[in-house]
């Protein structure tokens, strides 16, 4: 029985991900050329067979998953939404390391918002709902670069934090898949508009 691979889809560009600033649950839209990093997107997946696409409620996922257009539904699972940063909601990495040169969003605590740990227990969730529930077909997932980035990691079996060792850039693919008995990241941030070839299983 082939098992189910999911296909990760960063949103487009929005004016914050153009600047740098940290963008949780602040529902932005898409800037034009988000829109445009979401029509090529669309061209990267011709030739996928979908069984479901699932999206973040957040409007910038799910605009890009409405331009991608996989399939007529589009699911929309809370689980999926970014990390809650909390007071950190807006700013910036450099801009924050002007008072802590050793800031970091992985790191350095949250208040109000959510731990990194708390992000990956959500992204246990997609994983277990979407890969246990459709067994024999690959399904898209549509959300945001940090969120993706601990997704993978726990695909992957490693402890959320190491979500900080992939870089996910906006309107990029990503696939996980399996290899024997082991989860494994099969393709990182293929970029938009180039065809991406459903492996074979």
């Amino acid at each position: 029985m082939s098992r189910t691979r999911l296909v990760l889809i960063r949103h487009g560009q929005t004016e914050w991900s153009r600047t740098g600033q940290h963008t949780g649950r602040t529902d932005i839209e898409l800037t034009d050329h988000g829109r445009s990093e979401a029509e090529l997107a669309r061209r990267t997946l011709v030739g996928w067979d979908l069984a479901r696409v699932v999206s973040s409620p957040l409007r910038r996922a799910h605009e890009t998953a409405e331009i991608v257009g996989l399939a007529p539904e589009i699911e929309i699972d809370p689980d999926l939404q970014e990390w809650d940063y909390g007071e950190w909601e807006g700013t910036k990495t450099l801009d924050n390391r002007e008072t802590d040169p050793e800031w970091s969003i992985w790191t350095t605590g949250i208040a109000d918002g959510e731990t990194v740990d708390e992000v990956g227990a959500r992204a246990d969730r997609v994983i277990a709902r979407w890969s246990e529930a459709v067994p024999d077909g690959d399904v898209a997932v549509f959300a945001h670069g940090h969120y993706l980035a601990i997704l993978i990691a726990r695909w992957c079996g490693l402890p959320a934090i190491e979500g900080r060792r992939f870089k996910l850039d906006t309107a990029t693919v990503s696939l996980v898949d399996h290899h024997r008995e082991l989860r494994v990241l099969r393709t990182l941030n293929h970029r938009c508009g180039d065809v991406l070839v459903a492996p074979g299983r």
